[in-house]
């Protein structure tokens, strides 16, 4: 009986100090999202890729939403960490599973939408443009959408106003494509296996290029909020940061520089040019790509950058010259190709590799303190207006309160070199600074869409039919 005594009491000893650790753990506070942030080291994100949103260029990952959620995990001071998909429903189910922070996936914060998930307040809004083939009848109300093949993402916004508008219209049909992208989408229209579909505005003013066949005609709804998601079974913690962060970002004009970074240099193009750069892009540049693609290896420009500044320069011709006597894909002068040691400026391969080197002699007279892409805009602007005159620039920005490292600043003054009146204030005299300006800008938006062609290939977008 004593040694049964003695057992008991260790064993009563050890289920008081297991209910006393228990009640310790269970009155400990469940930490809150932001510390499990702040914990973890970093910030996951869901995402969509998509040409607005999270996507690959030269300088690595970028895109508006990419951009935004970056600034806002710097400002907590933790990594950012990126999961992708493409089905609007996942995201959602993902942020109120945990599976990620929050969602920065160009998601609109509907009505529907908002009774499982915490939006915040929205940084850019967009419309939802009904798209069509020009050969295929223009709608003037969603009700003439009766009776048509009409085919949208599965999940999206887009489906949401559709169920909407069958209200008042019940015969209005539609398809959701199970984790279609925009570019599955625009080319089920172009393909003629459905006769509309929508996407967003500022989809659409990225890729409209890419689709010279197709026109956006008609818009379904206005000012569409773009908003971060979150789930609102947490506590408040982090949404409060990002809503924060969000309206300072606002106010202090990084979302403006956002947009015209991402969408500053996207202009229409008519269909002639929309055509002629499909065409081309489909005869002429596989025809140099190699080339291109080794001068990569050589320089260390993106391959599809080079081909766009090939592009704005000769339109992939190796035959073009200029009036001033500039010749070749690269349109070279003698200056520079004797500069950079090749005989045949209208030889493909020597202009090619040429241009490339020279672009990276200019790239590398530029500071290295500027931040990419900023420092590659100002070696493409020096490219065609001379780097004497980009520093003229550069100079002037600074001496009216500009950044002289920021491109977007820059590029304002770039036009004022023109001007006889600070012809007093430019060490390298008067040039056509504003040209240089346009030139950038075109070459961006060439570059963007080789970018997007390429990216769409590889996903084989382009490739999905209906069932």
């Amino acid at each position: 009986m004593t040694v049964f005594f003695r057992h008991s009491k260790h064993l009563l000893a050890s289920l008081a100090l297991f209910s006393v650790l228990g009640m310790m753990l269970a009155m400990r506070p469940t930490p809150t999202a932001m510390e499990r942030v702040m914990t973890r080291g970093e910030l996951v994100v869901m995402t969509r890729p998509s040409n607005t949103t999270y996507y690959q260029d030269q300088h690595g990952y970028t895109g508006m939403e990419y951009e935004l959620a970056k600034g806002f995990a710097d400002s907590l001071g933790v990594e950012l960490r990126m999961l992708e998909s493409d089905d609007p429903s996942y995201i959602r189910y993902a942020i109120r599973k945990g599976t990620a922070d929050m969602a920065a996936a160009g998601l609109v914060a509907t009505a529907e939408r908002s009774e499982s998930l915490h939006f915040t307040t929205d940084y850019q809004k967009v419309d939802s443009l009904v798209v069509r083939r020009l050969d295929t009848p223009r709608i003037r109300g969603m009700e003439e959408l009766i009776g048509k093949r009409v085919a949208v993402a599965a999940g999206s916004s887009h489906a949401e106003l559709l169920v909407k508008a069958q209200l008042e219209n019940p015969g209005l049909e539609f398809q959701e494509v199970e984790e279609a992208s925009p570019e599955q989408l625009l080319a089920l229209v172009e393909d003629g296996q459905v006769d509309y579909t929508l996407i967003h505005s500022n989809n659409y003013s990225l890729q409209r290029a890419l689709w010279p066949e197709l026109i956006a005609d008609y818009t379904a709804a206005t000012d569409m909020p773009l908003a971060w998601a979150f789930n609102p079974k947490d506590d408040q913690s982090l949404y409060l940061a990002a809503q924060r962060y969000l309206t300072q970002a606002k106010a202090n004009g990084t979302t403006a520089k956002l947009e015209d970074r991402f969408y500053g240099h996207v202009e229409q193009f008519n269909l002639y040019a929309a055509r002629s750069f499909m065409r081309h892009l489909e005869d002429r540049l596989p025809r140099y790509e190699e080339l291109f693609r080794k001068a990569e290896g050589n320089s260390g420009f993106d391959w599809r950058l080079l081909a766009a500044l090939a592009y704005q320069e000769s339109l992939w011709d190796p035959g073009a010259i200029s009036p001033t006597g500039v010749k070749g894909l690269m349109m070279l002068t003698n200056d520079t190709a004797r500069q950079m040691g090749i005989s045949d400026r209208t030889d493909p391969a020597q202009s090619i590799l040429a241009g490339a080197d020279y672009l990276r002699h200019t790239h590398d007279r530029i500071p290295a303190r500027i931040p990419e892409p900023s420092r590659t805009w100002m070696a493409l602007a020096a490219y065609n207006v001379g780097f004497g005159h980009l520093e003229d620039a550069r100079v002037l920005t600074q001496s009216q309160g500009g950044n002289p490292d920021n491109w977007q600043d820059v590029k304002q003054r770039l036009p004022m070199l023109a001007n006889p009146a600070y012809a007093g204030q430019l060490r390298y005299g008067n040039a056509r600074g504003g040209q240089a300006v346009i030139y950038v800008r075109h070459i961006r938006r060439y570059y963007d869409l080789l970018v997007w062609a390429e990216n769409s290939r590889r996903r084989d977008d382009t490739l999905v039919a209906l069932n």
